[in-house]
């Protein structure tokens, strides 16, 4: 129990990561919700799959480089003010969302304003709030606050499902929108803090003052040397962009699953209730995945997790392109969403090994910002393949060739410190 204490009392920092599970419970129901209202909007409204997905990736957009201006406010206003703004777009986007009557306007409530919204309260932005708190148990520390993301995947999506049956679509969006502005407000205002030293802390422990531009002592994954690379240097390396590349697939792959599986179900006869557990035991596996692949990465390093990850999504498209029956559908829900985390964990490890930590925020940015671009465009061509070929099978077949492609990048990267400088 002393590891959890700081003076015999309870360790704020643990405070802010119960506010973060919250935060990300909310926000993963807000971001899979779209799944549960694709198939209705589309009866109402008499809309293609692909125009609909065309609004989901115009919010991926929006949302990735949203990432990068909240980083920025981050830094000068502290996490209260960027959650409450970032609440409020959430809440008018949804409720808007919940008044449209065109597809101009569904773009301009969720594909910009939702978006930018969710963006100050996502994975990314949360898991820096957290990480501020520890210098021991950083690690514990921010898996517990991003399960949150899982059991909100795992808890919402099929509450969603049933509510949207009972009372509609719109219901749903502007429920959704006041729930968050309550929740997240009150969170920000009577649980966050930007950073330890504003409550006369220090990170958990912490041992002696930060040291130039050493985050702490005996920390030596913290450690800037000189040979730590920025960003233009990381780009000349061929490790670097083939992990983009993998990162653009990874996304891609994500969330068309997360996009496309209740269609996808209910076009084979699956009830939407049905299809709607799919999709929420798909997120309580993921966090099935970020457990273990930490650990795992420790034991063998982060490039073979990485490329086992993709192998099995090679033989689970494969699996669909062949059997669509409601094992297989489940089948491939659990262990799709098994993969679906592993790289979160697994991307600063790995840059970090290679390039060390001088830029890891820029460099991890970057790929993030790839991986959601990459969701964003295949749930978007999951979409115009379907209108244009009335099925998923050459959705699946391209997502195949992709995995396999990852595969031999994953491969190909070396997995060893790069320098700046020739060795002696």
């Amino acid at each position: 129990m002393k590891r959890f204490l700081e003076n015999d009392r309870l360790f704020y920092g643990w405070y802010i990561v119960v506010a973060s599970f919250i935060i990300l419970f909310f926000n993963a129901g807000a971001r899979y919700a779209f799944g549960v209202m694709f198939k209705p909007m589309l009866e109402e409204f008499g809309w293609s799959r692909g125009a609909v997905s065309l609004v989901f990736f115009v919010n991926m957009v929006v949302f990735a480089f949203a990432l990068i201006l909240t980083g920025r406010l981050y830094d000068r206003y502290g996490p209260k003010w960027v959650i409450i703004a970032s609440s409020l777009f959430i809440s008018a986007g949804f409720a808007l969302t919940s008044t449209i009557q065109s597809i101009s306007q569904f773009f301009l409530s969720y594909g910009v304003l939702a978006a930018i919204g969710i963006a100050g309260t996502a994975v990314p932005f949360i898991a820096t709030v957290t990480s501020k708190w520890f210098e021991k148990k950083r690690g514990l520390a921010i898996s517990l606050a991003l399960s949150g993301n899982s059991f909100g995947h795992f808890a919402l999506v099929p509450l969603f499902s049933l509510f949207t049956l009972s009372y509609g679509w719109r219901a749903l969006y502007l429920s959704i929108g006041i729930v968050i502005l309550i929740v997240n407000i009150l969170i920000a205002f009577f649980v966050i803090r930007g950073d330890p030293h504003h409550l006369g802390l220090k990170p958990l422990g912490q041992e002696g003052e930060k040291i130039g531009k050493t985050e702490t002592k005996g920390n030596p994954f913290f450690l800037v040397t000189e040979e730590d690379f920025g960003l233009k240097q990381t780009m000349k390396t061929r490790s670097y962009w083939l992990f983009v590349v993998i990162m653009f697939i990874c996304g891609g792959g994500d969330y068309f699953a997360t996009t496309h599986l209740i269609p996808l179900a209910t076009d084979y006869g699956v009830s939407p209730q049905t299809a709607g557990n799919m999709l929420g035991w798909y997120g309580l596996m993921s966090l099935a995945g970020v457990l273990v692949a930490g650990p795992v990465a420790d034991r063998i390093g982060n490039k073979i997790p990485i490329v086992l990850t993709f192998v099995l999504c090679f033989f689970l498209y494969l699996l669909v392109l062949q059997f669509k029956t409601l094992p297989s559908l489940y089948l491939f829900a659990w262990l799709f969403g098994f993969t679906h985390l592993i790289t979160a964990p697994l991307t600063p490890m790995l840059i970090g090994k290679l390039y060390g930590v001088r830029s890891i925020g820029v460099l991890t940015g970057f790929v993030n910002t790839i991986h959601f671009l990459g969701g964003g465009f295949w749930a978007y061509i999951g979409g115009v393949i379907f209108d244009e070929t009335g099925s998923y099978q050459l959705a699946f077949l391209l997502l195949a060739g992709a995995a396999a492609v990852a595969v031999l990048c994953g491969l190909g990267i070396m997995e060893r410190r790069h320098h700046r400088y020739p060795r002696s």
